[in-house]
């Protein structure tokens, strides 16, 4: 493959990665934010005050939502948002992949002396156990209290942050707490949001009533991709600042940092 083609390879890559990026996180924050505004119509309702429907206005019309509790129409007339999420992903490993593991940006020699095949190895590892330490640690009694469970995420964040920088380059290192970032909320929506809608639409098409629970976890995994989002972007956008960020002497512990700013700016966003 001549250095011309594998250029416009890559480039069309990170273009599509892009924009199925800019199509996920954007459709995550809107129905994030159409939560948190019937949560404040409701507790609105519960004062006897007015106002169950939302309007808002955009391009040329007005328009209204309202949150419906059971399904009226049928299956197939509801609308999944799912796609946004596997074509970011995939076209992110797809990059990892291209620019790391095939492209030789991922092992510095003066950070540790290790084969390309044993670092391949570490990379997909790392990534595969920071989906399972997450999982687990948002269905045990840690999940149920959002401090504790920030907590615990910060300093896990900061532990594998300090392991990456000290096995990979710096670059190598920053991108793959991205991509285990990015895979945590990919399968978010593949493993645990979409299987609880697709109870719930089950239950409503039989006239069944569905276990609250079901929604109550699909919403916490959704809240927690908008945390994730704001870091990740942060992540993508450090390789372009070597300095300040992956090549600094205090790397990991910028790395820890940005994703700490990028959760209060997710914080700030999801109320707005």
């Amino acid at each position: 493959m001549t250095s011309s083609i594998r250029e416009w390879l890559h480039l069309i890559v990170r273009w599509f990665h892009v924009f199925a990026g800019i199509m996920w996180v954007g459709q995550t924050y809107y129905f994030t934010w159409l939560d948190g505004q019937f949560s404040r119509l409701e507790r609105m309702n519960a004062t006897n005050q007015t106002a169950s429907t939302l309007w808002m206005v955009h391009s040329g019309g007005f328009y209204t939502v309202e949150k419906q509790t059971s399904l009226k129409v049928g299956a197939e007339q509801v609308h999944w948002f799912r796609w946004e999420a596997m074509m970011t992903w995939v076209s992110g490993i797809l990059l990892l992949f291209l620019l790391y593991y095939f492209g030789g940006g991922l092992i510095d020699t003066d950070v540790a002396d290790i084969s390309l095949s044993g670092g391949i190895a570490l990379g997909l590892g790392m990534i595969v156990l920071g989906w399972i330490i997450y999982d687990v640690a948002v269905r045990s009694p840690l999940g149920r209290s959002a401090a504790a469970f920030a907590v615990f995420s910060l300093v896990m964040t900061a532990v594998i942050s300090w392991g990456l920088v000290h096995v990979f380059s710096g670059r190598a290192a920053y991108i793959h707490l991205g991509a285990m970032f990015g895979t945590i909320m990919a399968l978010n929506v593949w493993e645990r949001i979409l299987p609880a809608q697709r109870k719930m639409i089950a239950a409503a098409a039989t006239g069944d009533s569905f276990d609250p629970a079901l929604g109550a976890q699909a919403k916490l995994r959704s809240k927690h991709n908008t945390f994730m989002a704001v870091p990740v972007v942060f992540i993508m956008l450090s390789n372009h600042f070597p300095v300040a960020t992956y090549g600094n002497k205090y790397n990991w512990e910028i790395l820890a940092l940005l994703v700490a700013l990028g959760w209060m700016a997710a914080m700030i966003i999801r109320r707005a």
